[in-house]
């Protein structure tokens, strides 16, 4: 049997990139997806495709940092396919400035997407884990800068330190619902969040786009390459069809050895 037959699983910001590959990977264990995403069109088409397969799967546009857009969002997900059994928290974006040129308006609208965000889609989903009884899995995409800091992103590795923080406190006040939390911390994933950071990088820094890959991005990691969404996706799968609490409030590095614990 498929790991995630019958479970429903909720992924935000699953229209492309590291999301539609977890998206793709739930589908094919068995998974009835939503594909939650501030893209209506890109959400839809997304679903399509994973229909076309033989899985079941809606999209709904959802900006993460509304509370009542998420709270509706999620009541469409239950009146679709009944319940919630896993949240990906995937939704987020990337601004780069030095600390002293970052504006308020950037930093509050990073942690809004990805603190902000991560909270609404964990309180109304909890709230359907729980009333349905049956327990849930609750993902957050973290990164490396959950774990380290590097320049240039004070407002990202703020949020993703957060995310931690409040995977421990859900996995802590789930446990007696049978609801677990982790965070999953890849390394650089060529999608197009890390591909509009190369140039903005290398002009930030004064060095040329190779370098930037070559000496910033992947200069830590053990073969030179980049993560790819395939890997997280299996990482994803590791914590949405783990069959017990043992596996809770946890951060899996997933790198190429760029950081080691």
């Amino acid at each position: 049997m498929s790991r995630l037959e019958g479970k429903v699983a909720f992924i935000t910001g699953s229209a492309s990139g590291i999301g539609k590959e977890i998206a793709l990977e739930f589908a094919r264990e068995g998974a009835k997806i939503v594909i939650a995403d501030l893209n209506r069109q890109g959400a839809e088409d997304t679903a399509a495709v994973i229909e076309k397969s033989g899985s079941r799967a809606i999209g709904i546009a959802v900006d993460v940092t509304d509370e009542e857009q998420v709270e509706a969002a999620v009541r469409t997900a239950v009146k679709a396919f009944g319940n919630i059994d896993i949240l990906v928290s995937n939704a987020g974006i990337q601004i780069v400035h030095p600390i002293e040129e970052f504006s308020f308006a950037d930093w509050k609208k990073m942690l809004a997407i990805h603190l902000d965000g991560a909270f609404l889609t964990t309180r109304a989903c909890m709230k359907q884990m729980i009333a349905s009884n049956k327990g849930g899995s609750i993902i957050y995409m973290g990164s490396v800068h959950s774990k380290e800091a590097s320049m240039l992103k004070a407002p990202y590795v703020t949020a993703k330190h957060g995310l931690i923080g409040l995977a421990e406190t859900v996995a802590k006040e789930g446990a007696k619902h049978n609801i677990r939390a982790n965070v999953i911390c890849p390394g650089f994933v060529l999608t197009p969040l890390v591909e509009k950071q190369i140039p903005e990088q290398a002009s930030l820094l004064g060095i040329s786009e190779e370098s930037v890959i070559k000496n910033v991005m992947l200069k830590n990691t053990i073969d030179g390459e980049f993560t790819t969404t395939a890997d997280v996706a299996q990482v994803a799968l590791l914590f949405a069809s783990f069959p017990s609490n043992a596996l809770t409030g946890q951060s899996l590095v997933v790198s190429h050895g760029w950081f080691m614990q």
